[in-house]
């Protein structure tokens, strides 16, 4: 991992049980997402769960994120870089940009076919951060 950004992160010393309850949240959202039959509910926590295995990861990693403008574009870049891979940062910015629209603007309509498309990407990515997490998480 290369070296921090101390604008957005910082070190700090996790115990394994808060990374566990970061992983069960991050896999609490994506739960909810696979489960619930609105569109806007399933893309929401689909997005919610790439930001919480990022966050996961990191606090692996010993680094916590700070609460400032632009930290999920930075918790996306780490994420991909962690998992090597590139479409985490690409699809993970059309899904926040998605977001943000529907939070701050007029709204933003998603179709089935990309909120199944996010949904099957996130699941895709938490998987392969499983792998990453250990046996003891």
């Amino acid at each position: 991992m290369k070296s921090i950004d101390t604008r957005f992160f910082q070190k700090f010393n996790f115990q394994d049980q808060q990374v566990k309850r970061y992983w069960e949240n991050a896999l609490k959202d994506l739960g909810i997402a696979k489960k619930d039959p609105i569109l806007e509910v399933k893309f929401t926590y689909s997005y919610q769960a790439l930001i919480k295995t990022a966050i996961t990861l990191l606090a692996k990693h010993q680094v916590k994120v700070r609460s400032v403008p632009g930290h999920h574009v930075r918790l996306l870049e780490y994420l991909s870089e962690l998992l090597k891979e590139p479409k985490v940062l690409a699809v993970g910015n059309v899904m926040r940009s998605k977001r943000n629209i529907d939070l701050y603007g007029e709204g933003e309509m998603v179709t089935e076919k990309e909120v199944e498309d996010c949904l099957a990407f996130v699941s895709e990515i938490v998987e392969k951060a499983r792998g990453l997490m250990g046996s003891k998480f």
